[in-house]
């Protein structure tokens, strides 16, 4: 059974700043951002909002359109290319309601982003908020979200080509980017999300894999598997399976999204330590300073027996309209 603790830092090189610099030229830097719902629902027909896109659209008109700004986004966009990543890993929620329309603006940004070699998508619970042709729907996001060498899945529905492009496996040099879709079409009033069965099967393969390659494994997903980071509503159903596999499989390093507020917690498995970390929305604008716009800059260094792992935030400030440095967590990734 897999056990949760704290994420404490540990000394490295990292946590010392004469030594960050030159440390940082020869670290893998993976940028993580997640939630951003992106676009506008504005322009609907009614027919649209005749099933649950009706109290999607309620809930964007008196909050979340004034929460999620376009303008945070640019900051965030021009502050990614000052830091210039290897690569960007986006964790969901790309979406408000899953309207065809916001898939293909969604599209547009990630193409402003990067190329789909460079950026790695996983859907979240609004990219399903309900059942949605695959052609008008997450295929827009097609070239971001599958495996570098995947063939090209049936689009006959939404869950039979998440069936088979997930999980997804990128591989960058010695990191393994491990994709697990949670996203699913949920009752009124429920944001929850699952892997389901076909899907874990085919990850604990894809861990032990990666694992006995040496790989540094991170896996991305939206809804945390940890049930004490959301309410029951918002809540992954097979939570306690996913986390199974990892506790059997392993991995080096679990992102996620959904909870809207920066986190970090550690699962402790049979290999060894899995530190879980999750990011704020990376549109919002908020008084509470954890739920403010922010996104991770990661930097991920080999050693001979394990990884050095630095996770910087970057947090929106309204009152400069940019980003900036909120602090940093340092630990060791260390192979049994």
């Amino acid at each position: 059974m897999a056990s949760v603790k704290h994420l404490q830092s540990s000394k490295s090189m990292y946590c010392n700043s004469a030594d960050a610099s030159v440390a940082d030229q020869h670290a893998f830097v993976l940028a993580h951002l997640s939630d951003p719902h992106l676009s506008s629902p504005e322009g609907l027909h009614l027919k649209q909002l005749l099933n649950k896109r009706l109290l999607g659209y309620l809930s964007w008109w008196r909050r979340r359109r004034f929460e999620h700004r376009r303008e945070v986004l640019l900051a965030m966009r021009q502050d990614l290319q000052m830091i210039r990543p290897d690569h960007v890993a986006i964790t969901g929620d790309l979406t408000n309601l899953a309207l065809p329309h916001e898939f293909e603006q969604a599209r547009q940004w990630l193409c402003s982003l990067g190329a789909p070699a460079d950026v790695t998508v996983v859907p979240g619970n609004h990219d399903c908020y309900v059942s949605t042709a695959w052609p008008q729907s997450l295929a827009c996001w097609q070239e971001y979200m599958v495996s570098d060498a995947a063939a090209t899945p049936s689009r006959q529905n939404n869950n039979e080509a998440g069936d088979e492009f997930f999980p997804s496996l990128r591989l960058r040099g010695s990191v393994a980017l491990i994709g697990v879709s949670t996203a699913c079409p949920s009752r009124p009033f429920l944001a929850t999300g699952s892997v389901g069965g076909r899907q874990l099967a085919r990850l604990k393969d894809i861990l032990q894999d990666t694992g006995k390659a040496g790989l540094f494994r991170i896996v991305l997903i939206h809804h945390p598997p940890l049930q004490h980071l959301v309410g029951w509503r918002k809540r992954l159903t097979d939570g306690a399976a996913l986390l199974g596999v990892l506790c059997q499989g392993g991995a080096e390093l679990l992102l996620h999204g959904h909870v809207h507020r920066t986190v970090a917690t550690s699962i402790e498995t049979d290999v060894g330590e899995l530190p879980v970390v999750g990011v704020s929305s990376a549109s919002a604008v908020s008084n509470k300073p954890r739920r403010q716009a922010e996104y991770h800059v990661i930097y991920l260094r080999q050693l001979p027996a394990g990884w050095q792992v630095k996770v910087s935030s970057r947090s929106y400030r309204p009152d400069t309209g940019r980003f900036s440095s909120a602090g940093e967590r340092c630990f060791h990734i260390c192979r049994l």
